[in-house]
C-alpha cells in the first residue's frame, strides 16, 4: 500500500480529565516538546500574560476553562501527532464524548491532590464503551496530595482500570525529589521553579548504587528500593498488547506546570500508542489501508475567526487519501462537494493543506452543508456509526430582547446549535424556540457568544421538562394522534424529527407504557439512516 508509511507515522489522541486537573497545561507542554510553540501559556495565572494556545475563545480566556475541543497538529521524533484538547467541565461533556469517537487513544490526567473525580468516571465510561487504550498521567506531584499506592488503588477501584506504573515518584509536595523511570532505568531529579533538561537525568540501572544515596538521600533511597521491588513483584513487565486492547493502562507521575515527567510519557506514548484504527459503518468495518477515501464530521465550530464569520467542520480521515480540490460524496445530502481550502490546525491558526491521510483531522470551510456525524466518501453510500446526539436534560425557552436583531438571533441559534453544544427545538405547529442542553453553563456560553459574535441579545426562561426523547412509529396514524394529544409536549428538532419532552420520569414511563406502538429513543442516532 502506498499510504502505509504515512499511516504508520500518525497518532491521534485526546487529553481528558476532570476540570482543573491540568489537562490544558499538559497540552501546552506537549506542543512545546513538538516545537509547535515557543513559550507555554497558563490557563489561570496573574503572573503569566500569555493564555494557553488551545484556549482561543474569548470566554475561555476570561474564565480559565476550556469550553470547546481544540485540535492541534505537531511533529515529534518523526511522528505526526494530532492532539485534541477537550473541555473537562461536565456541562460540555457532549463535545468531549463526540471527540472520543474521532481518536484512537486517550491520555487521562488525574490530579494527585483530588484523585478520581466525578467527570473522570463519566469520561472513562465512554472510553470503555469503545475499548479506547488509555495512558494515565498523575499530575501535580509537587503539591501535597495522596500517596502513590493509594492513588493507584483508588484509580483501579473507581475506574475499573488495570494500571501499570512506568515511572515512580520519590515523595510528593515540598519533599518531591523526582521520578524513577522503571522502563529506561533512570532517575529524573526535580528542582522546583526550573525547567527540566537532560542534565537532570541520571542513568541508574542498579538501585543499590551509592550514587542513588548521593542524589536523593539515605531515607528516600531506601523507600524507593522498597517501592520498586514491590512494583516489580506485583506488575512485572508491561505488556503492550494488553494496553492496545484497553486491558492495561500505563501510569506516569509528574508535574505538567513544571514540565516534569511529561517527556517520559510522550516518549512512551509514541512508542506504544496505536496508529489509526478501523471504524464501524452502516455496511462494514472500514480500515485505514483501504484505497478509497472516507471520513466523518465529529465537530463543527462557528466563528473560529469572529471577523470572518467562518464555520469550520472538523473531519476525521478514516481511510484512503483526502486531496484538495477533489470532489467527494456527501452521503446525507447525496451530492458531491469539493474543498479548495482544507486546513490543518494549531488551535485558531490554520494552514491550508494539499492532502491528508487516515488519522488526520482536517478543517473544512462549511457554508451550512454539514451536521455532526456526516460522512464523506469517494462515491460509496455508507455512514459511520456511533456518533450520537444525546438527550438533553435542561430546557429553556428563547426570548428575544431586541426585535430589530431577530434575523441575527435566528442565524446565531442555528449556527451555534449546529456545533452540537446544545439542541434547538421548535414547538410543533408553532414558532416557540426551545434550547436543550446537558449542562447549565452551556446556556451562559450561548448567551455570551450570541451577543458578542452575532450582536443578538436574548433571555432564557426555564421550562419544567425532565428529558427529551425522539419518537418514531411504524403506525403513522398512532404517531399523528399522539402528536395531536400532546401538542404542548411535542417539538421538532432542527431536522424536523418529532421529539417528546417529558415533564418527569413518571410521565415518560406512563407514555412509554400507554403507547406500545411508539418507540422512544434517547439518542438521535436512529435518524442518521
Amino acid at each position: 500500500m502506498k499510504y502505509t508509511a504515512e499511516i504508520s507515522k500518525r497518532k491521534t489522541f485526546a487529553i481528558i480529565s476532570h476540570p482543573d486537573a491540568g489537562k490544558t497545561t499538559l497540552t501546552e507542554k506537549l506542543l512545546l516538546f513538538g516545537g509547535a510553540i515557543q513559550t507555554a501559556g497558563a490557563v489561570k495565572s496573574n503572573k503569566i500574560k500569555k493564555h494557553a494556545t488551545s484556549d482561543f475563545m474569548e470566554i475561555e480566556k476570561q474564565r480559565g476553562i476550556s469550553v470547546a475541543t481544540s485540535v492541534m497538529t505537531f511533529e515529534y521524533r518523526g511522528n505526526l501527532i494530532n492532539l485534541l484538547d477537550t473541555p473537562g467541565h461536565k456541562d460540555f461533556a457532549e463535545d468531549t464524548y463526540r471527540t472520543l469517537t474521532a481518536v484512537d487513544s486517550v491520555i487521562l490526567v488525574i490530579d494527585s491532590v483530588n484523585g478520581v473525580e466525578e467527570q473522570t468516571r463519566r469520561l472513562m465510561e465512554v472510553c470503555r464503551m469503545r475499548d479506547t487504550p488509555v495512558i494515565v498521567f498523575i499530575n501535580k506531584m509537587d503539591r501535597d496530595g495522596k500517596l502513590p499506592f493509594d492513588l493507584i488503588e483508588e484509580i483501579e477501584r473507581e475506574l475499573h482500570l488495570q494500571l501499570h506504573p512506568m515511572t515512580w515518584p520519590i515523595n510528593s509536595g515540598k519533599e518531591f525529589k523526582g521520578v524513577y523511570n522503571l522502563f529506561e532505568k533512570n532517575l529524573l531529579l526535580f528542582a522546583p521553579h526550573t525547567k527540566t533538561n537532560d542534565e537532570d537525568m541520571e542513568q541508574i540501572t542498579d538501585l543499590s548504587t551509592p550514587l542513588l544515596v548521593d542524589k536523593i538521600g539515605e531515607r528516600n533511597a531506601a523507600q524507593l528500593r522498597e517501592d520498586i521491588e514491590l512494583i516489580d513483584g506485583v506488575y512485572g513487565d508491561m505488556n503492550a498488547q494488553d494496553y492496545l486492547l484497553a486491558k492495561t493502562a500505563p501510569v506516569f507521575f509528574g508535574s505538567a506546570v513544571n514540565n516534569f515527567g511529561v517527556k517520559e510519557m510522550l516518549n512512551t506514548f509514541i512508542r506504544i500508542a496505536p496508529g489509526p484504527l478501523c471504524r464501524p459503518t452502516s455496511e462494514k468495518e472500514i480500515c485505514p489501508e483501504e484505497e478509497k477515501f472516507s471520513g466523518f464530521v465529529f465537530k463543527i465550530h462557528a466563528n473560529l475567526d469572529p471577523r470572518h464569520r467562518d464555520r469550520i467542520a472538523f473531519l476525521r480521515v478514516c481511510s484512503g487519501k483526502f486531496e484538495r480540490n477533489k470532489y467527494y460524496h456527501h452521503v446525507r445530502l447525496h451530492k458531491d462537494i469539493r474543498f479548495s481550502n482544507p486546513y490543518s490546525f494549531m488551535a485558531r491558526q490554520k494552514d491550508v493543506i494539499e492532502e491528508a491521510f487516515p488519522g488526520d483531522v482536517v478543517g473544512l470551510f462549511d457554508t451550512g452543508n454539514f451536521k455532526i456525524g456526516d460522512t464523506l466518501t469517494e462515491g460509496a453510500s455508507f455512514y459511520f456509526t456511533g456518533i450520537p446526539s444525546f438527550s438533553p436534560e435542561l430546557f429553556k425557552e428563547v426570548v428575544n430582547k431586541d426585535p430589530m436583531k431577530t434575523k441575527q438571533l435566528e442565524k446565531g441559534l442555528l449556527q451555534l446549535t449546529d456545533e452540537g453544544v446544545a439542541q434547538l427545538f421548535t414547538q410543533h405547529g408553532g414558532n416557540r424556540k426551545i434550547i436543550g442542553c446537558v449542562g447549565e453553563l452551556q446556556f451562559e456560553v450561548i448567551q455570551y457568544r450570541l451577543l458578542h459574535e452575532y450582536g443578538a441579545s436574548l433571555q432564557f426562561n426555564t421550562l419544567p421538562f425532565y428529558k427529551a426523547c425522539w419518537i418514531t412509529s411504524d403506525d403513522r396514524k398512532k404517531l399523528e394522534d399522539f402528536t395531536r394529544f400532546k401538542t404542548g409536549n411535542v417539538v421538532l428538532d432542527k431536522d424536523d424529527h418529532l421529539v417528546y419532552l417529558a415533564q418527569s420520569e413518571w410521565f415518560l414511563n406512563t407514555e412509554i407504557t400507554n403507547n406500545p406502538a411508539i418507540q422512544f429513543h434517547f439518542t438521535s442516532e436512529i435518524h442518521k439512516v
